[in-house]
């Protein structure tokens, strides 16, 4: 089992900001992809048919053979991962976020994340465990993840779309901005640009991919050393731009692309 592949899942492209870093620390591991671009975004949508979604999308993974999960959707992991049933290790990327985030802010913390997640009030629960002292603010951005699935990561409206999301944070003087969505980090030039240096961008992708290394570790899961890696992504809808995005995120072109079907 430990030469089997960790499945990764998200609503679309954003997860494979997370996929990236665990290949980053992980190189000898395989990963299978699944990308829900069929019924996304998450973001909008009820917890009810968020978790109807993930446990779908866990079904997949462990018919194709995972190992482990990790749950790269913020929306899933803040609304149906409490209540997830899952037969493998089960890893989100919320708690591993609001750590980094917790150890790295100066007492001022803003979240961005799609509606769902900010309705969740999971960012803000994680951190307080983490820090009681934080002043927490958060600010739904809805249309981001649109921008980038459009692949609209320069264009000048995002700026502006960009702006319009983070002044409120900024004029209550947060001092760290987490990135609640995987689909954001692609965004962190121009988030960076409008946030200015005295704000510290957090994105979970690193943190989660050292908890993932921990878990597969302690539970005897780890792939060799000397394992050749095998990575392949699958996608409910929209093959096309997703294997451009992809390639442009992951840098390595032509990695196996397969449209599913997830039931």
């Amino acid at each position: 089992m430990p030469d089997h592949p960790i499945g990764v899942f998200d609503s679309g492209i954003g997860g494979l900001t997370v996929m990236a870093a665990l290949r980053r620390r992980l190189p000898q591991e395989s990963i299978l992809y699944l990308g829900d671009t069929a019924r996304l975004p998450y973001g909008s949508k009820s917890p009810d048919t968020v978790t109807r979604y993930t446990r779908r999308n866990v079904e997949f993974l462990v018919a194709r053979g995972v190992k482990a999960i990790v749950v790269a959707c913020n929306t899933a992991s803040a609304l149906a991962l409490p209540s997830l049933a899952s037969p493998l290790p089960t890893w989100g990327v919320i708690e591993p976020g609001a750590r980094k985030a917790a150890a790295v802010s100066r007492g001022r913390v803003g979240v961005i994340a799609t509606e769902a997640t900010v309705r969740s009030d999971a960012y803000p629960t994680a951190l307080r465990r983490q820090r009681s002292d934080l002043v927490i603010l958060s600010q739904a951005c809805p249309l981001f993840v649109p921008l980038v699935e459009e692949g609209w990561h320069d264009d000048p409206i995002t700026a502006q779309v960009v702006e319009r999301y983070l002044r409120p944070l900024l004029d209550a003087g947060i001092d760290t901005l987490v990135l609640g969505c995987t689909h954001y980090p692609l965004l962190a030039p121009v988030l960076a640009q409008v946030a200015g240096p005295g704000v510290t961008l957090v994105d979970s992708a690193e943190a989660v991919a050292e908890v993932v290394a921990d878990g597969l570790a302690q539970a005897g899961l780890a792939a060799a050393s000397t394992s050749p890696a095998r990575h392949h992504l699958c996608v409910t809808d929209a093959g096309e731009s997703f294997q451009h995005l992809a390639d442009r995120i992951l840098r390595e072109p032509g990695l196996p692309l397969e449209w599913v079907e997830v039931v």
